[in-house]
């Protein structure tokens, strides 16, 4: 029991992780950014619920909704003013550039909430849980995991079954022929964007609600995202999810060896999976 246990808590928070990753891979399977600064986007999005919570006097979920149409038009500006001028160019100068990204966030944040440690509060759901066979199972990382999937189904629903998706993955296979037909892939890129950024606005209302965030903890989300979407699998939205799950159920497994084994854990199932599966579990062109 204490084994199932640990698979299933291991689950749900592959859930979380795969929250992480999604934006970080719809932005890879678009442009081929790998993206430093997206971990530090999640915490930033974080304190932006934080603050219009406690600026509007409204429950974090609320403050959510309401930062949803401005962080897209904060990943649309962002993509659309200083990220085009980048993706024409070798795979270094984006890497240069959201590095410089990563390094201004944190700083800002520092300066502007200093580097106590905050948490969105969400009232007795943080400790409620259900009984499930003689297992205990939080609310939170349930709720945690059903937003991961709806996340990730929305985004494919949305990449294979809408004229928007056509273009997204029309542009992501040949940026010169899109051009013929009419499209600017400048502008589609920046709305790709500015989805991710909705994509990392809901990451950050469920990290912010299950542990403390403070403006350093970006690169920890960067990696976590990172490892996810590659042992799933590069270009692939479910198999990012499976990614996630399986980061999630290593370091549950590690954990329940030694508390000090839960990251390691993931680490090196990490390397494994890329020393044996190079392109992930699940890749897709």
């Amino acid at each position: 029991m204490t084994f199932i246990n640990t698979i299933i808590q291991g689950v749900l928070l592959g859930g979380l992780y795969a929250l992480y990753a999604a934006g970080l891979s719809l932005i890879f399977g678009v442009m081929r950014l790998v993206n430093l600064a997206h971990g530090d986007f999640i915490v930033l999005a974080a304190y932006v619920i934080l603050a219009l919570s406690s600026a509007f006097f409204i429950p974090p979920f609320w403050a959510m909704l309401i930062a949803l149409p401005f962080l897209f038009a904060l990943g649309w500006a962002l993509q659309r003013v200083i990220l085009n001028r980048t993706v024409e160019e070798n795979l270094l100068v984006p890497l240069l550039v959201t590095f410089g990204l990563q390094i201004i966030i944190q700083n800002g944040l520092l300066e502007g909430f200093t580097a106590n440690s905050r948490r969105l509060s969400l009232g007795g759901i943080e400790s409620a849980s259900l009984s499930i066979g003689g297992i205990s199972v939080g609310v939170m990382p349930l709720f945690t995991f059903a937003a991961a999937v709806a996340v990730i189904g929305g985004l494919s629903a949305l990449f294979y079954m809408t004229a928007l998706g056509r273009k997204l993955r029309a542009t992501s296979d040949n940026r010169t022929y899109v051009q013929i037909v009419g499209i600017n892939p400048h502008k589609v890129f920046a709305i790709a964007m500015g989805i991710a950024f909705i994509v990392i606005a809901i990451a950050a209302f469920f990290m912010g609600a299950r542990s403390n965030f403070d403006p350093s903890q970006g690169p920890a989300r960067l990696l976590f995202a990172f490892e996810a979407v590659v042992i799933g699998g590069l270009g692939s939205l479910w198999g990012t999810l499976a990614g996630g799950v399986i980061l999630g159920v290593s370091q549950a497994i590690g954990a329940a060896i030694h508390p000090q084994y839960q990251i390691l854990a993931g680490h090196i199932v990490f390397l494994l999976i890329i020393l044996f599966r190079p392109r992930g579990l699940f890749p897709k062109q």
